[in-house]
């Protein structure tokens, strides 16, 4: 996928002028991060078609979305794309099942069983949406933007109003979509715990422009150990070197790698909650 996009949008704090050149590989999650106002959705919402660009190119494999210079401008419903918006957007006088007819280009489409099965909506296809609940809600939206087999997959911060728990279990969701589907996904999120479990690639924006782009382990790298300390944090990985095991707990926005041995790493899993703290300076790690 390529982007060359230019964009001057008026904000709270101003003109914010959108300048960013670069290509996504196939098969990529890659995710847009940084402050509000930067033009994280902006972005989504031009490769979508729903925001029009000044200048730029929007090409996807061999199809061309967008090009200024040749004056072409496809319609949203004509691009391979499925959008999750953060608010759910779906029709609250349709059923679940209905919002997937609606948005599917057949209504017999197999498809659709195969995504109430997928996304655990069969037992609550024939309600409304106003009777689910937001993570629910969420998985319908997820399923809807999916029933027309897109190959691009944009994602505006969907998890952003769920708890921990049902976040993490829709990470899970979004990661067995994107890999059974061989989408190309981007994501915009602020939760760094999200970021690391599930992107290949973060993308910094910053007053409209692409600053840093890397591995979210580049990205949140955090400060070495020293002295006495205790915190906690979440696990987002435990890998094996050696004798030894490498868990890898984040902080805030740092992230801080631990070494531990077998007894410490017996009941840890990604996602769980843990109090590091310094014994004869030596750290520690322990479920809470």
């Amino acid at each position: 996928m390529k982007l060359s996009l230019a964009k001057n949008l008026r904000g709270a704090n101003g003109t914010l002028k959108i300048n960013i050149d670069l290509e996504i590989g196939d098969g990529k999650l890659v995710t847009l991060y940084g402050e509000s106002g930067v033009g994280k959705t902006s972005i989504l919402r031009m490769i979508s078609g729903l925001l029009q660009p000044d200048d730029g190119l929007i090409r996807f494999s061999d199809a061309i979305w967008f090009d200024s210079a040749l004056k072409v401008n496809v319609k949203p419903q004509q691009r391979d794309v499925g959008f999750v918006f953060q608010d759910y957007a779906l029709f609250p006088n349709m059923t679940v099942k209905e919002n997937l007819e609606f948005a599917a280009a057949d209504k017999e489409d197999e498809v659709i069983d195969e995504l109430l099965v997928l996304m655990e909506l069969v037992d609550l296809q024939d309600r409304k949406p106003d009777t689910l609940s937001g993570g629910q809600k969420q998985r319908v939206a997820l399923a809807r933007a999916l029933v027309r087999k897109p190959k691009l997959l944009l994602l505006d911060e969907p998890m952003s109003a769920l708890d921990r728990k049902m976040r993490s279990k829709l990470q899970e969701y979004i990661l067995n979509v994107h890999r059974k589907f061989g989408l190309t996904t981007i994501l915009v999120s602020h939760e760094t715990g999200e970021i690391f479990k599930m992107s290949d690639e973060v993308l910094v924006l910053s007053e409209g422009a692409i600053t840093f782009r890397d591995t979210p382990a580049k990205l949140f790298s955090g400060n070495s150990l020293s002295g006495k300390f205790k915190f906690t944090g979440e696990v987002v990985s435990i890998e094996k070197e050696g004798v030894v095991y490498i868990v890898s707990v984040l902080i805030g926005n740092d992230l801080v790698k631990v070494v531990a041995d077998s007894s410490e790493i017996e009941n840890l899993k990604e996602g769980d909650q843990v109090l590091v703290a310094s014994k004869a300076f030596n750290p520690i790690i322990q479920k809470i």
